[in-house]
């Protein structure tokens, strides 16, 4: 009579968890075996207790139930619970199976485990090298979750993973060089980040200096200016119209002209990659104060409010309300001084202190035509903008070559993974 689980040795659970060669995903270094992670663990899935069972008394038990209350290395409940449904242990592996999948975290104590974790409690192995592998197999989770609203791992997916197993001193060794080049890697990534972190406070400085007169100071004192350095002139001095988009409802189109949402520029710029349509008749019949046109200039007034964006193009597109379109008078002020004074930190303040809303904060279209920038001469906007061009264009190099670090460091993280469980991490 055959056994169950309960009544194994652990020896016992690994030899009838052997993967057959047939579902063996690649092959492994002589001595190594596929195991399935229910050879390896015993698997607590979640469950969440009671709603009214939770509590914020930190005296009870902490309550996991999902990536909210996971960090990249610690649990960090926000929850408690009176009553305990599923309960990890001291180095158990916390792990998401809901929405969002995978991050394994090591437990450093009890926690009741809700219906968005699971935990995994090692009973073969070494619990980080368990720990690794998943993290480096995040991609069979997603390929192997069902659902529509939310993606959720059952409880058979894990149990039925294949886990490439070493013996336990070959784990342990793995796990040692792993942590070891990663420690050289993080350390490495701080730096990186602190460029990247510090690329706006530095954009902020440039722009404040520019718009206090601080970078064309010499250039002034070379022609002769004195005086007071600029005046402050409202918006609506300087442009000939400010108007948000059409505030009735858009008819849809498969195709015709590009309708841009607040998506398509949140990134400082137009990106007419995914983008709605209108048909060619709801956009002839905008008035020009709604018809974009290159030269002009775009800024978000709701949610994610103050972002000003270039029109660059001559394409001819439309947006919704929740932008402003601003078209600057040719002889009174340059479009890329006017893009870079909305950008200014104290413009934003402004622009922040006469939103309005609860829910979304909205920058109303006729605070907005009154708020102020600092003006200057055309000639003298013409250095400004040719400054700033050069020095902030410079930042941007730093701060993309700052990203393609960070990026590459993440990539070589999954490749040291990838090669320890592939038995081709030497030492």
């Amino acid at each position: 009579m055959a056994k169950n689980k309960k009544e194994m040795t652990p020896e016992e659970r690994l030899a009838a968890a052997l993967v057959p060669e047939e579902e063996q995903p690649y092959e492994l270094p002589e001595g190594w075996k596929w195991v399935r992670l229910d050879g390896l663990s015993d698997i607590i899935m979640g469950q969440s207790p009671r709603g009214f069972d939770t509590t914020d008394d930190s005296s009870y038990t902490p309550l996991i139930g999902g990536a909210a209350d996971m960090g990249a290395k610690e649990l960090t409940p926000h929850k408690y619970t009176k009553v305990v449904t599923k309960l990890s242990r001291k180095n158990d592996l916390v792990l998401c199976i809901r929405a969002t999948l995978g991050r394994p975290v090591v437990s450093d104590g009890e926690y009741c485990l809700g219906r968005g974790v699971a935990g995994i409690r090692t009973i073969a192995g070494a619990v980080d090298w368990i720990r690794y592998y998943l993290i480096q197999s995040e991609s069979y989770l997603y390929e192997h979750a069902t659902g529509s609203t939310f993606l959720q791992v059952t409880g058979k997916v894990l149990s039925d993973m294949p886990v490439p197993y070493p013996t336990v001193s070959e784990q342990q060794r793995l796990v040692a060089r792993i942590e070891s080049l990663f420690a050289k890697l993080d350390a490495a990534k701080a730096k990186v980040q602190s460029v990247f972190d510090a690329h706006e406070t530095r954009k902020a400085a440039l722009l404040h200096d520019a718009f206090a007169g601080k970078l064309t100071a010499k250039w002034r004192e070379a022609r002769g200016v004195t005086g007071d350095v600029y005046q402050s002139v409202p918006l609506a001095d300087v442009c000939k119209s400010i108007f948000d988009g059409d505030h009735m409802p858009p008819p849809k189109s498969s195709r015709g002209i590009p309708f841009l949402v607040i998506s398509n520029v949140n990134k400082g710029k137009l990106d007419f990659s995914e983008t709605r349509f209108v048909p060619q008749d709801y956009y002839d019949k905008l008035t020009d104060t709604r018809k974009p046109e290159s030269g002009d200039v775009l800024y978000t007034l709701v949610g994610t409010y103050g972002i000003p964006v270039l029109v660059d193009t001559d394409q001819a597109f439309c947006f919704q309300r929740h932008m402003a379109l601003l078209k600057p008078k040719e002889d009174v002020i340059l479009q890329r001084y006017l893009w870079y004074a909305l950008q200014e930190k104290d413009f934003y303040r402004e622009a922040t202190r006469i939103a309005k809303g609860t829910a979304q904060l909205t920058v109303p279209i006729k605070g907005l035509r009154q708020l102020t920038i600092p003006m200057a001469s055309l000639p003298e906007q013409q250095e400004i903008v040719a400054i700033l061009d050069r020095l902030l264009g410079r930042e941007e190099e730093v701060r993309q070559s700052a990203e393609s670090v960070l990026v590459a460091i993440d990539s070589m993280k999954q490749s040291i993974l990838a090669r320890a469980f592939h038995g081709e991490l030497g030492a």
